[in-house]
């Protein structure tokens, strides 16, 4: 019993950390110290460094979490819609949304390196059949790839910036880039043969 209640107090522990991590990342980005992320979890930094041994492991756990719950729900949901070319955008644009609010946080997982392949998969695969099943219908232009989607969501938040609470630079060159997406008898150029990174 007692050790039950031991392993379940560490599980809100690790809980509240996460939580802490990433309402802080999101208001201070990596300027963010484990003592202030402690703080607002109302644990101990010794605690802190127990469940998740250094800064990097918070920030990897606070990302995994966020994405978990705020961007990967809304490519599931996207890939289930009945109107693939309407989802697409729509899942591309709350992507942006959601990324551009947390761009402390962003900023911070690129940093620690919690972009994993894991977690594009995650993302791209779903997307990637939302992108076919839009092909197929004709509402996207076909030689569009999952990596050309990727690189649409970076380059709108390129233009995040905290003199733009409202995020209204993301919103707006990602509706230039979404008019790119309709058919075209103009060829794209050919991508590389190599991944770009990330």
């Amino acid at each position: 019993m007692h050790e039950q209640r031991q392993r379940a107090d560490a599980l809100r522990n690790a809980g509240r950390i996460v939580r802490a991590a990433i309402a802080i990342l999101r208001e201070r980005g990596p300027d963010a110290s484990l003592e202030e992320i402690a703080r607002r979890a109302g644990i101990g930094s010794a605690t802190l460094y127990r469940r998740f041994g250094d800064r990097d492991g918070v920030i990897k756990a606070a990302f995994e979490t966020y994405f978990a719950e705020e961007v990967e729900p809304l490519v599931v949901a996207a890939r289930d819609a009945a109107d693939p070319g309407q989802a697409l955008r729509r899942a591309l644009t709350a992507a942006v949304d959601t990324l551009a609010a947390h761009h402390g946080l962003l900023k911070a997982a690129r940093q620690a390196g919690a972009f994993t392949v894991d977690i594009a998969a995650r993302f791209m695969g779903p997307l990637g059949a939302v992108l076919a099943r839009a092909q197929q219908s004709g509402q996207v232009r076909g030689d569009l790839a999952v990596r050309d989607l990727a690189a649409i969501i970076v380059m709108a938040l390129a233009t995040a910036h905290p003199a733009d609470p409202a995020h209204q630079d993301p919103r707006r060159y990602l509706a230039l880039l979404l008019a790119g997406l309709r058919p075209s008898d103009d060829a794209l150029p050919a991508p590389s043969p190599t991944p770009f990174p990330a």
